[in-house]
This record gives structure tokens, C-alpha cells and sequence, in this order.
């Protein structure tokens, strides 16, 4: 999910909030296997995800076929959090009772406050706010097709396809699974309201998503953390009415308790990106301070191509970040290093 700021002067800080449920896990699940693109870096392996499409009735891939051409997986996203839903029952019901112009109002994106009154005005199948919301969002990949389908299209039918991708996909895939998948997002839920105790929201979120440093900002409120299993190892963003959400990936100790020796994908990323001696030199040089591309191939005597896959390491394992071309240090993260590999000895 693409992110939107609009932003003026920086809150002091934000609220955490913290949410889980299957039927989020049901809407990323739809989402995770119709973006193709991506299953090659996901946990689960390309040949696994072609196994669950292979085992779907045809019914469900034809939905499944219809989320791909119009990304309505969004619209799920956008309609679970309007109410705390904890059956898929209550969920269709609410969905099938809504009228044209909400459901539409609530499956366009939020672009903030200001613009509320335009996604109101698309909804209502305004071409001069349906073009503007389109000019508003030319930088995302997908929300001019994704905002021209809401706010045009047969209203009927996207229902019809919202109840029936969830409910098909709920119990092709997540009710095999529903106690165990249930006990791992419970579990993470649970490890992670202890740690709320312990940090500062800022590093709580850095924490929770393994590296992502986020800001507050004037027109948020509170962040949002929902844990899921099915897009591990990304973290997936989204913004709603005052609130960032960030649908984070469950650790390893979620997934099975019994297991000592498994260590958390974040922690083995950042070990093997320390166990090169160029990407050491390279934390060493931005420890002193934030480097462009071109001022740390000078000062290490190496090419473009290569200092760039270094730190595309260094930045996949959230040691390293970049901002206005220039790369700087994470230190928090080198901070926990140390901690996390306590608990992982300790397990």
C-alpha cells in the first residue's frame, strides 16, 4: 500500500492502538495472492502460493481474478475497519446493508481531513471530484483505476464480489487453519501489548515493524499495529480518518512457541548484513554522519554498482535508511541487536 502524507507541523507524539483478527488475515490473504509480483520475496515460497490457488474452486478464483484487475482488496481493508467485525457473518451483513453512497464513501481511499468532502463528493459519482481525488493520487500506482471503479461502478456487483472473495476465500483457506492461525496472531497480540508497557510509542513501532522509523505527524492521532502471518517478512501501510496502520508480520515465537532454535527472520537479516567486511566499513562511515551514494564510493574506493548492492542490503535489513539522497545510520536498530539476540539465547 502506497502512502500518502500531507503534513504541516510534527505532533508531539501518538496513541497506540492495537487490533487482531482473522478476518484480517482472510483480506491481506486475498491480497497477498493476487499480487504475483511480490510472492517471490514472501515467506511463503512461489511454488506453496500456486498450490493454494490450485486447490480453490473456480468460483473463487474468477473473484479472485476480479481483485487483481481493480485492487479490491483496498476496499476490504477500508470496510474491517469501521467496526471491530469478529465473524465473517457480521462482516457480509454489514457490507450487504450499507447504501450506495457509504459503502462507496468508505471504500475510497483517505487522502486526509481536508479532502473528506471530495471523497464524499466522488462518492456520489462527481466526475469534476472523482478527476481531482484521480490528480490527488497520480503517484500511486493503482488508486486512479481503484478511485474511477469505486466511484463509478455497479454497486450491486461490487457487493455481490466483496461478500462473496471473503467468504469464499474464509473457507477455502483460513478455516483449516482458524485455531492455529488464531493462536499465533493472539500470541503476537499479546507479546506486543507487554513491550507497550516498556517503550515510547515511537520505538515501540520502530520495534513492532522491524525497522520502521515513523514520525508523528498533525493530522495523526494514533498508529495502528494488526498483526498478520500471511504477507511475512513485509510490513503492509495504509491511513484511515486520524490513524496510520501498519499491518505488521507476527515473529517466529508467535508461530511456534515450542521452537527454541528458530531465530526471527529480522534478526538473521541484520546478522548476515554485519558479516561483510565492506558493509561494516560502510556502518562505520555513517556513524559519523549521513553519506550520499557518491560520497561513500569516494571514501571507500568502490564502484557505484557495488556500494549501491551493499546498501540495499544494509536498507533491506533496516540498518541503514535513506532520506533527501543521502543515507544515514539506524542506530536504534543496531541498539537492539544485543537484546534480540538476548531473548533468542533465552527462549
Amino acid at each position: 500500500m502506497e502512502l500518502i502524507r500531507h503534513t504541516s507541523r510534527r505532533r508531539e507524539t501518538y496513541q497506540i492502538k492495537m487490533e487482531f483478527s482473522l478476518l484480517w488475515e482472510c483480506a491481506l490473504g486475498i491480497a497477498a495472492i493476487t499480487n504475483t509480483p511480490l510472492h517471490h520475496t514472501m515467506e511463503k515460497s512461489e511454488d506453496k502460493w500456486q498450490e493454494i490457488k490450485d486447490s480453490l474452486p473456480q468460483e473463487l478464483l474468477e473473484e479472485l481474478e476480479f481483485v487483481h484487475e481493480h485492487n479490491t482488496w483496498k476496499a476490504l481493508l477500508q470496510l474491517l475497519h469501521q467496526k471491530n467485525f469478529t465473524e465473517i457473518e457480521e462482516f457480509t451483513t454489514y457490507i450487504n446493508n450499507l447504501s450506495m453512497q457509504t459503502l462507496k464513501f468508505i471504500c475510497l481511499p483517505f487522502l486526509g481531513t481536508c479532502y473528506q468532502q471530495l471523497r464524499c463528493d466522488a462518492s456520489s459519482m462527481e466526475k469534476e471530484a472523482i478527476y481531482e481525488m484521480q490528480e490527488l493520487t497520480k503517484d500511486n500506482s493503482f488508486f486512479s483505476q481503484y478511485i474511477e471503479f469505486i466511484s463509478l461502478g455497479d454497486i450491486g456487483l461490487l457487493k455481490n464480489h466483496l461478500i462473496s472473495v471473503m467468504t469464499g476465500w474464509y473457507d477455502a483457506v483460513i478455516k483449516e487453519q482458524e485455531e492455529e492461525l488464531y493462536r499465533m496472531l493472539h500470541t503476537d497480540f499479546q507479546m506486543k501489548q507487554q513491550m507497550e508497557e516498556k517503550m515510547p510509542a515511537e520505538e515501540l513501532v520502530e520495534w513492532v515493524t522491524g525497522g520502521i522509523v515513523y514520525q508523528p505527524e498533525p493530522s495523526v492521532n494514533s498508529v495502528l499495529l494488526i498483526p498478520q502471518y500471511t504477507y511475512r517478512p513485509w510490513n503492509i501501510e495504509a491511513d484511515i480518518e486520524e490513524t496510520k496502520v501498519f499491518y505488521y508480520p507476527i515473529s517466529n515465537e508467535s508461530i511456534d512457541p515450542s521452537d527454541q532454535y528458530t531465530p526471527n527472520h529480522s534478526l538473521v537479516l541484520r546478522y548476515k548484513a554485519l558479516g561483510d567486511e565492506t558493509r561494516m566499513k560502510m556502518i562505520k562511515l555513517l556513524f559519523e554522519r549521513d553519506y550520499s551514494l557518491q560520497e561513500i564510493t569516494n571514501r571507500l574506493d568502490l564502484g557505484k554498482t557495488t556500494a549501491h548492492h551493499h546498501l540495499k542490503i544494509l536498507r533491506s535489513a533496516k540498518l541503514v535508511d535513506m532520506k533527501n539522497s543521502h543515507y544515514s545510520l539506524k542506530l536504534q536498530s543496531l541498539k537492539w541487536l544485543n537484546d534480540e539476540m538476548k531473548s533468542y539465547l533465552h527462549r
